[in-house]
């Protein structure tokens, strides 16, 4: 098993380190700015008014339409904000120095656009399942967009066993060893409690999922906030010195913290990206499952919504840790992860910071747990077909009650190795169908913004060969005959566009 565990570490250093995945990943993000003429700076403020305009926390139940565009984002978010909102900064901070927290900001800038692309093509090439199910994701665009059949199955494979297994495995882990410090909680009561609502929320399938999203990711946020703000406002003199060493530290990691933290400018920005980057899920493909099941107008639109969710999940919750970490000076050369995290809020809220901490940890990794669960299961469908959707549940229940009583490091080094393989087959598709996306959003500047008929979205024209999508409508009845035949043939939207004669059906 150790010989095991160093091997993996040993690729892992390799996958996430400066050569491979963290250059490919923020490369990817500077491409799509550009190429999307900085669209996180331009849309923002439009952006916002889309996710907040219209907010309601108890909106229409979704089905086999989708959900609302609110509760996409939610499930996207509940799935981006977990452990690393409360571990991974304060990793990063403690390896390489308070200045990991600007290259994390900076990796985030640019992963908006990413994470633009990813929903916009999530949306684009969206289908229906065979049980008539609105359904998406890398998959999908790398089938469709890109026409590889096999990296398609590569990526599902790789996220299936990375989120629905290992990675929940390792949240709930996470859940109990944090119940078990703070509250003395026996770690097999945590998994039966972890069990049961996971196992309640699974079988209530979308409907379940995106009611819990909408109601408890804007809870679990103003929580930690609220807790957070606490801390930093009681310490509003050292919000000026917190600045002035992230900023110091992104180039002189000694320098800020006076050498407690032996780091150099490559360990603040391995660690600062990596770690930035593993929360956010920017340019790994989880978040697009989420998108693509949104009901929206343009794809574009869910798109700036995704824009939001990384904003929020950076530059709010993650901050939120940073800044309590640096305010409260918890740094110390040794502490590091959430025993970091915990130090800092209780030196903030006194003896009630460890329980604090423990709690939001329940929120934000069993949310992440829901989150992917949903889009793990999204490529059980894509590989099987929905009949082994019962199958994959259970084994999921199963590895989550483990997860509760084990912590072996091999089970956390096979989450970061699979996460790795992810980003691979989903950023190929990226970049091979930048031209869609670079469309789909000229498409909505110049048409869908300005009242024209767009050639995206469930505006376009329905008798047009122009048209690239339209919304999840029911399908023709040969092609839920076809679907019945062939349950694991999913057929993209675009190929609904042409004005179908009536003599079609007999063909």
């Amino acid at each position: 098993m150790d010989q095991a565990t160093e091997i993996v570490q040993s690729i892992n250093s390799l996958l996430w380190g400066v050569y491979c995945l963290i250059p490919l990943l923020v490369g990817t993000g500077i491409y799509f700015t550009f190429k999307l003429r900085f669209v996180q700076i331009r849309r923002f403020t439009q952006a916002i008014r889309y996710v907040f305009g219209d907010l309601k926390f108890f909106g229409r139940s979704a089905g086999k339409d989708g959900m609302s565009s609110f509760q996409s984002l939610a499930t996207a978010i509940a799935a981006q904000v977990g452990t690393g909102n409360l571990a991974g900064v304060a990793t990063a901070i403690a390896m390489g120095g308070p200045g990991a927290v600007f290259w994390m900001w900076l990796a985030a800038f640019f992963g908006m656009a990413t994470i633009f692309s990813e929903a916009v093509l999530a949306q684009v090439y969206r289908t229906r399942d065979s049980q008539g199910h609105v359904t998406g994701g890398p998959a999908f665009y790398i089938r469709e967009g890109l026409g590889s059949k096999s990296l398609a199955a590569f990526f599902s494979v790789a996220i299936i066993i990375a989120l629905g297994f290992v990675g929940n495995m390792v949240q709930a882990n996470s859940i109990a060893d944090a119940f078990k410090t703070a509250f003395g909680v026996p770690s097999w009561f945590t998994g039966i409690f972890i069990f049961a609502l996971a196992g309640f929320i699974f079988i209530g399938g979308i409907k379940r999922i995106a009611a819990f999203a909408e109601k408890m990711v804007p809870l679990m946020a103003i929580i930690y906030i609220i807790g957070s703000l606490t801390i930093i406002i009681g310490h509003c003199d050292m919000i000026a010195k917190a600045f002035e060493m992230i900023i110091v530290g992104a180039f002189d990691p000694v320098a800020a913290t006076g050498g407690v933290v032996g780091a150099g400018i490559k360990e603040a920005i391995r660690y600062g990206v990596a770690r930035g980057l593993f929360s956010n899920e920017a340019g790994m493909g989880s978040t697009p499952h989420a998108h693509a099941v949104a009901r929206v107008k343009h794809p574009a639109e869910q798109g700036l919504a995704a824009v939001v969710g990384l904003f929020f999940d950076t530059f709010i919750v993650l901050n939120m840790t940073a800044f309590v970490i640096l305010c409260t000076g918890a740094i110390d050369g040794t502490t590091t992860g959430i025993s970091l995290t915990q130090k800092a809020f209780s030196l903030g809220l006194g003896t009630i910071g460890n329980g604090f901490v423990a709690t939001c940890l329940l929120f934000f990794a069993f949310t992440t747990i829901i989150g992917w669960y949903f889009f793990a299961e999204q490529n059980v469908k894509y590989l099987f077909g929905g009949r082994w959707v019962s199958t994959y549940r259970v084994l999921v229940l199963s590895f989550i009650m483990l997860g509760s009583f084990l912590q072996v490091t091999l089970v956390w080094e096979l989450a970061d190795l699979f996460n790795g393989l992810m980003v691979i087959p989903n950023v190929i598709a990226l970049i091979g169908l930048s031209k869609v996306v670079g469309k789909a959003l000229d498409d909505f500047e110049g048409n869908f913004l300005t009242g024209k008929t767009p050639k995206f979205g469930e505006l376009a024209a329905a008798g047009s060969e122009e048209a690239e999508i339209i919304h999840a409508a029911p399908e023709p009845q040969h092609a839920h005959r076809r679907h019945q035949r062939q349950a694991t043939r999913m057929m993209p939207f675009r190929r609904h566009l042409r004005r179908r004669r009536p003599e079609d059906g007999q063909r």
